[in-house]
């Protein structure tokens, strides 16, 4: 029996799985029947090859038999899981073996080989790849988290300086009060000792006269007035008061002061993955629904004529930028607490706090991207031939930044690790420019679920790409409302992976699902120009009020 018959009966086509395959594509190893071969051909997505099966069969490299090396191995020992040729069943070393023709056991290595390249394309790579997203929001998590802690501890911190000044002060007004009490009785007995001593001064004065005195009457009258001064005044005996310092006890502060949750760590199966991802993952945040009327918790006046950039430090402090060269820190009660005038002394173009809590800007007319670390300032990255715009802390630990052409015709977005490009942005799918001319301002900031937000003012909208650079939306779609009223600047995204957008000239800020999906307006805290945005960790927003001068931070959710 001629194998290359036998086994080209045994193989049925792909397409239709009735007729016989008589036709073999080498591009996609699919048998295909004669009446399939068109149909085939019309997915213009591979390169195809179509030749006759026999043809396909002819050309493949036959294994030499290990025990006869003159022969190829035409047949199979399924019990020995080898190839064989004709003398080895011959020899009866196979014998009562299940022996196939070899291409009927290639034909089953080939449906193993597409099974499993199924599987791994259509279930273990995207399985694997959404626990590696999982991994990057457990990290972006884990940064918001220790922020949230730190500045809990600061402001606990805080709480007992103030309870321990407010104690010293106590102890200082209490020990004030016992002083003067002993001051007045002290004051008084000075006062009537030194009056017996005039007295006594004046009495040893007298005395001295009448003995040079010649007047025997003036001596005869003399009488003795030792006897009053004999009686000497008490002396007072003052019992100092003292402060005994309590021995500090540190189990008892520790207790009294707060402690930390321990670290608990827990692997789960693709099944139990499954129901958890069903009810709601640990690490994701808890729902913060949308207030009806968001409110003004606080207003930092800047000293800015217009401020343009805000960048949450923590949840007490934020760096402000302006119509200046100088980039200021302020706390929550409008103090100021540090400013840092730009190394080149030219206004930064934008700011942001990277994962460590260093301060990054943008300096647009050296071309560079600049960290602040304490209060030296050290260039991170050089541009050439481009210029940065505006700037945001990645997850992954680095910079996303805007950038334009020195000709003003290009913008990209561009994923910096240090100073080393990893990625860049700029086209969609089809070649087209993602974003305006360079002459337009434009805004950055990371989702939580690692998309990328772009504002642009060239394009009256947001534009959003995922983390491989992919668009996955434009907002707003509607025509009118895209071309006549956004006026979008700052662009922030919260806990809940919802976008808030400045919507300067009309005074508003939009707030957008993940996906791009309008969910309401913040437009009733008197808000003026807004531009700059960022959120804290508590999901409280502020926003940077560019005709006030002031920074206003916003409660918006629950």
């Amino acid at each position: 029996m001629d194998p290359l018959c036998s086994a080209q009966d045994a193989v049925r086509c792909a397409l239709c799985s009735i007729s016989d395959a008589p036709m073999f594509c080498e591009g996609c190893h699919t048998h295909l029947c004669k009446d399939c071969v068109e149909e085939h051909f019309a997915d213009s997505s591979k390169v195809h090859n179509v030749v006759p099966l026999k043809q396909y069969w002819t050309t493949l490299n036959y294994p030499k038999c290990e025990k006869h090396e003159a022969k190829q191995c035409e047949l199979f020992c399924e019990h020995c899981d080898i190839p064989i040729c004709a003398r080895c069943i011959s020899s009866k070393g196979h014998q009562n073996h299940n022996i196939v023709d070899f291409l009927e056991n290639l034909e089953r290595k080939r449906i193993d080989l597409q099974t499993d390249l199924r599987e791994l394309e259509k279930s273990l790579f995207p399985k694997y790849k959404k626990i590696a997203f999982h991994i990057q929001v457990q990290k972006v998590d884990l940064k918001k988290n220790s922020q949230k802690i730190a500045a809990s501890l600061n402001t606990q911190r805080d709480i007992w300086h103030r309870e321990i000044d407010d104690i010293v002060n106590k102890l200082k007004c209490e020990f004030k009060d016992i002083e003067s009490k002993h001051l007045d009785v002290l004051n008084k007995q000075e006062v009537e000792i030194q009056r017996s001593i005039s007295e006594l001064t004046q009495n040893i004065v007298d005395i001295k006269k009448l003995l040079n005195s010649k007047d025997v009457l003036l001596v005869c009258e003399y009488k003795s007035r030792n006897a009053k001064f004999r009686g000497l005044p008490p002396k007072f005996k003052i019992s100092l008061p003292s402060f005994k310092p309590n021995e500090i006890n540190r189990d008892q502060l520790m207790e009294q002061f707060g402690s930390l949750s321990t670290l608990t760590l827990t692997f789960t199966t693709e099944e139990q993955d499954n129901s958890v991802l069903t009810k709601g993952t640990e690490s994701s945040p808890p729902d913060q629904p949308l207030m009806n009327e968001p409110r003004v918790i606080t207003a930092i006046d800047t000293g800015y004529d217009e401020p343009y950039s805000v960048s949450c430090l923590n949840d007490s402090e934020v760096w402000t930028r302006g119509d200046d060269n100088i980039m200021k820190l302020f706390n929550l009660k409008g103090e100021l607490v540090k400013s840092i005038q730009t190394d080149s002394k030219n206004w930064p173009y934008d700011i942001a706090v990277t994962m460590s809590g260093d301060l990054v800007y943008t300096d647009y007319d050296n071309g560079t991207v600049n960290i602040v670390k304490n209060t030296q300032i050290q260039t991170a990255i050089r541009l050439k031939g481009w210029r940065p715009r505006s700037i945001c802390s990645s997850s992954s630990g680095g910079y996303l930044v805007v950038v334009e052409s020195d000709d003003k015709k290009q913008t990209k977005v561009v994923r910096y690790s240090g100073s080393k490009e990893t990625q860049s942005i700029q086209f969609n799918s089809k070649g087209q420019s993602l974003y305006s001319s360079s002459r337009h301002l434009k805004y950055i900031n990371e989702n939580r679920n690692l998309d990328i937000c772009v504002t642009d003012v060239g394009k009256n909208a947001v534009v959003a790409v995922n983390q491989e650079g992919l668009l996955r939306f434009i907002y707003p779609v509607t025509r009118f409302f895209h071309e006549l009223s956004f006026d979008p600047r700052g662009v922030t995204t919260d806990s809940q992976s919802r976008i808030l957008i400045a919507d300067c000239h009309n005074d508003r800020i939009h707030i957008l699902d993940q996906n791009g999906q309008f969910l309401r307006f913040i437009d009733n805290c008197d808000l003026c120009y807004p531009w700059g945005l960022c959120v804290d960790t508590s999901d409280n927003l502020f926003v940077a009020d560019s005709d006030t001068g002031k920074v206003k931070k916003i409660q918006y959710c629950n």
